[in-house]
């Protein structure tokens, strides 16, 4: 393994791949932005980095060159990665694509080890994205600390207008298997029963109306703003731990400097009923969709903002998981909606710990809605960013548009959005690096609705990853949150909240789904 050079990165004794090499043969492949990439280009900000961190936590330390070059062949593997943004005027049809023989730059760095190496990895995934016009847009940085037996992290950082976390999992999990020859195949999806679509409208599936307005996380920054005026024995957010959500750590990273502070926390897993006739009442997945309710619902009454629905944006990623999986943003994004029964159960919810039937209630209907939501056809974007992206008008045309849009729509922006991987479909063995012990990754957390939840799951953990806009949240405020959806994920966990009788039966969903 050795030293190596803090100026590129590269271990001392080790050159790069000879593959590297900035003057390819033209013309290159090209691929018209899918309808999720270019919405995200045309509303790129220089101070909202449009990043994506996924970090993978080895027991063990891994062979420098072993790993660049899996790296390197993986990528070559997926070549939908190894892309680049062709040069784009305001009157073409099309942002393109380049697909790339080799990389452009070196995407693989070896930061010299230190006590605070992965500290400062992370303040760079939030601060610095990979560049559209170099091919890959991805940075993989192997974080070790001068302990040995600390092990070893990778932490992928992608730009999110390329790629998303479940690409980025899919890249790692095939670098795994072309490091130590280990079989990294995604485990099989859980057996479903054959359910119908729903073709209702998707609005109706949201069980909101179709004019309200969701509300957005009351902004926080120092005590002054934690103005408690909710109603009831209202849990209070002022805790920085979870007294009966254990976990075993939390880590802040939240620089001002930067746009967006990030926590990171390890929580159980939270208990469910015992399955019927083989199926779960209600999944993890439906939990924590509950636990983000909550915790809105609970915040913003603490800081005198009750009342209206609470909206969150649910990522449905249908992609297969092979080597066949297709690179790229593959997910459609749907609205889950609390409707008027949970605002009638706000009162009894909101207090801690919330009244038992209430809780079943909650869960119960946001299992019956998931489920809906899932098997509904629909667009990446919906119909809106169908039509957006229609190359009738010029890019320029299209991207004034598409901004002058997300501006007036900012008060029916959802309240926040939660991305659940489930459980991590692949076993990302290392061979003698060992499988991982924890893996995070988050989202952006671009205004207007400045929050996003991520979660995983290993073995019996839950990684929880906080994401949120300095201009929405401080560091405190993001510690706090943090602490209470802790809190609204325990109180999910059966058998707190009566089994009741089961919902119709519908497609089953997987253990951590």
């Amino acid at each position: 393994m050795g030293n190596e050079s803090p100026a590129t990165g590269t271990p001392t004794g080790e050159t790069p791949p000879a593959s590297l090499s900035p003057s390819l043969p033209l013309p290159l492949p090209r691929l018209p932005f899918p309808v999720v990439d270019e919405i995200a280009r045309h509303c790129l900000r220089d101070d909202e980095p449009e990043t994506v961190h996924i970090e993978v936590h080895l027991p063990r330390r891994l062979d420098h060159t072993r790993l660049r070059a899996a790296f390197h062949q993986a990528l070559t593997r997926h070549p939908r990665a190894l892309v680049r943004q062709a040069t784009a005027r305001w009157w073409h049809r099309h942002y393109t694509w380049q697909l790339t023989d080799a990389p452009d730059v070196d995407p693989v760095a070896f930061p010299p080890p230190a006590h605070d190496t992965l500290a400062r990895a992370r303040q760079r995934a939030l601060a610095d994205c990979p560049p559209l016009h170099a091919s890959p847009p991805v940075r993989l940085e192997v974080l070790e600390s001068p302990d040995p037996s600390d092990g070893t992290v990778l932490l992928a950082t992608l730009n999110h207008t390329a790629l998303d976390a479940p690409a980025g999992l899919r890249i790692l999990a095939t670098t795994a298997a072309l490091y130590d020859g280990a079989d990294n195949s995604p485990a099989p999806p859980p057996a479903r029963p054959s359910a119908p679509m729903d073709s209702r409208p998707l609005r109706t599936l949201t069980g909101t109306p179709a004019l309200s307005r969701p509300t957005h996380i009351a902004p926080s920054h120092g005590p002054g703003h934690n103005n408690r005026s909710g109603s009831g024995n209202v849990a209070d957010d002022s805790s920085t731990t979870a007294p009966h959500a254990p976990h075993h750590h939390t880590d802040l990273i939240s620089d001002p400097g930067t746009a967006n502070g990030m926590l990171l926390a390890d929580l159980p897993v939270p208990a469910r009923p015992p399955r019927i006739d083989g199926r779960p009442p209600w999944t993890v997945n439906d939990q924590l969709l509950v636990a983000t309710w909550l915790m809105a619902t609970r915040w913003n009454r603490l800081h005198g903002r009750p009342g209206s629905p609470v909206v969150i944006t649910m990522p449905v990623d249908d992609r297969p998981r092979g080597d066949e999986m297709p690179i790229g943003n593959g997910t459609r994004l749907v609205p889950v909606g609390f409707g008027p029964q949970e605002r009638r159960d706000a009162d009894t919810l909101a207090t801690d710990p919330p009244a038992p039937e209430a809780m079943a209630r909650l869960l119960r209907g946001t299992a019956a809605r998931t489920r809906a939501l899932k098997s509904a056809p629909g667009a990446p974007l919906g119909p809106v960013g169908t039509v957006l992206t229609t190359p009738a008008l010029p890019v320029g045309v299209r991207r004034a548009l598409t901004r002058a849009l997300r501006t007036a729509a900012v008060p029916w922006t959802s309240t926040t959005l939660l991305s659940n991987i489930g459980r991590v479909p692949y076993p990302l063995d290392f061979g003698a690096g060992g499988r991982p012990t924890a893996v995070w990754f988050s989202a952006p957390a671009r205004m207007p609705r400045g929050l996003t939840v991520t979660t995983v799951s290993v073995g019996d953990r839950i990684q929880l990853t906080l994401r949120w806009s300095h201009t929405l949240l401080d560091a405190a405020a993001g510690a706090r949150l943090g602490a209470l959806f802790a809190r609204c994920l325990a109180a999910t966990s059966w058998p707190h909240p009566p089994p009741g009788p089961p919902p119709a039966p519908q497609a089953q969903e997987g253990d951590a789904r």
